[in-house]
């Protein structure tokens, strides 16, 4: 191999790397922020909050390096569907790490109010899914699994189902008045971003397909809505049936 590409391909693999870090700094703060919004830590919703700003800072890195080699080695074909896909997986990892300083700030503001043990288990089922999600979704773009990325979908499921089981708990709470107004609009919002976590994890999941196959499942729609246009198109500028002019 060129000495060129063998350098590009090493920048992959740091890239790869640095992915697979940043997933799994996503994943530690699923049950941290999950810990503190059920035990009311403060202090460790403090620390959480500020462990932010090294996501951040790993991500803005990654996304650098993603654009100077989109730059220096101008690649084509999959290396290209390499990088692009290494810019939308560090986006979709960040947003995720950034709904889980949204459950610590949200422990902030009910701090002190009391959870009932059904709210309590179903958040903790929420939070093993949606970390579980993440894990899978990194899988996935590690072993360039397209098979595993397609099922994403699916398995994300799961986690959709306690969402909803969670909001008719809240509701139920509300209703008995053991919980107020203002928490149980916070806990509403981090049921959402329990759930948005495992939307992120599939939309990594299409990009690992559109990785390794140069397919993107939306193309499919697309591809659909081409169609039909086409499909009025010709049907406007078709004549009408017995319409022809005679000499």
């Amino acid at each position: 191999m060129p000495e060129q590409r063998w350098t590009f391909h090493q920048e992959l693999d740091e890239i790869r790397d640095e992915i697979v870090q940043l997933g799994a700094l996503v994943r530690e703060f699923i049950p941290r922020g999950t810990e503190v919004l059920l035990t009311g830590d403060m202090g460790g919703a403090l620390d959480l909050i500020e462990a932010d700003d090294e996501l951040d800072a790993l991500t803005l890195r990654i996304e650098e390096n993603c654009y100077n080699v989109l730059a220096r080695q101008q690649p084509m074909a999959s290396d290209l569907r390499s990088i692009v896909t290494a810019v939308w997986l560090t986006g979709e990892l960040e947003r995720s790490g950034d709904l889980m300083v949204n459950v610590a700030k949200a422990a902030r503001r009910i701090y002190g109010a009391t959870l009932d043990p059904r709210l309590c288990g179903l958040i903790e089922r929420m939070s093993e899914e949606a970390a579980r999600l993440v894990s899978l979704s990194l899988d996935a773009y590690v072993e360039r699994n397209a098979s595993l990325g397609a099922a994403l979908a699916d398995i994300d499921d799961a986690l959709d189902a306690l969402h909803g089981d969670y909001i008719e708990a809240i509701f139920d709470a509300h209703s008995s008045s053991d919980l107020g107004l203002q928490p149980a609009v916070q806990l509403a919002l981090v049921g959402r971003y329990y759930e948005r976590i495992g939307d992120h994890a599939v939309n990594i999941g299409q990009r690992v397909q559109y990785m390794v196959t140069g397919w993107l499942p939306e193309q499919t729609g697309a591809a659909r809505l081409r169609a039909r246009e086409k499909f009025l198109t010709d049907g406007a500028q078709a004549p009408e049936s017995g319409s022809a002019e005679g000499p």
